[in-house]
């Protein structure tokens, strides 16, 4: 029961993100959210019995007020598509690493219009040099983004509860023949 999460949904039944069952009892009880699906585990106090909430919607829309973007190593990954922004490969972010294009040595900052996705054997061949000097190409220039790039949950298909199933995006069989 400890490590029992809920699935958050909005008013259309799109996932959110996954919250603590705590959080979700909380937001219960002050009216936010209803309970669409429920785990068999109880939670007792002296008056009354509930069941843990596996599933909760959101009763009203939100508005998600503009942000920056938050500038992070997963953010530009995402940004550029898990794509090196020399060679074009596309890798996991274990095979990625990001570069300056201006290089630091030079007075290149660490911000968005100055870092991009890179292979680490394309990291490697441009060195401390720009990209010209390197004979190297961008495929896009750096922007800062304004939208956020990284809003995915992810969640081991082998660990997801069952009364989520419904309401995930899957890009795979489900079935249980899998390893």
């Amino acid at each position: 029961m400890e490590s029992s999460q809920t699935l958050l949904l909005n008013q259309g039944f799109e996932p959110i993100k996954v919250i603590s069952w705590q959080r979700a009892i909380t937001l219960l009880f002050l009216g936010k959210v209803e309970v669409i699906e429920e785990y068999s585990h109880d939670i007792h106090s002296v008056t009354m019995v509930i069941k843990i909430p596996a599933v909760v919607r959101l009763l009203r829309s939100f508005r998600r007020y503009a942000r920056p973007v938050k500038f992070s190593r997963v953010n530009i990954y995402a940004r550029d598509n898990y794509r090196c922004q020399y060679c074009g490969k596309k890798a996991p972010i274990a095979d990625l690493t990001y570069d300056h294009v201006q290089p630091r040595s030079r007075g290149g900052l660490t911000e968005w219009t100055n870092i991009v996705s890179c292979c680490y054997l394309c990291n490697r061949k441009k060195g401390g040099r720009t990209p010209h000097e390197a004979n190297m190409k961008l495929l896009a220039q750096p922007t800062q983004p304004n939208w956020v790039p990284a809003v995915a949950i992810r969640v081991s298909l082998r660990s997801v509860p069952e009364a989520w199933r419904d309401y995930l995006y899957w890009t795979g069989d489900l079935g249980n023949d899998g390893p």
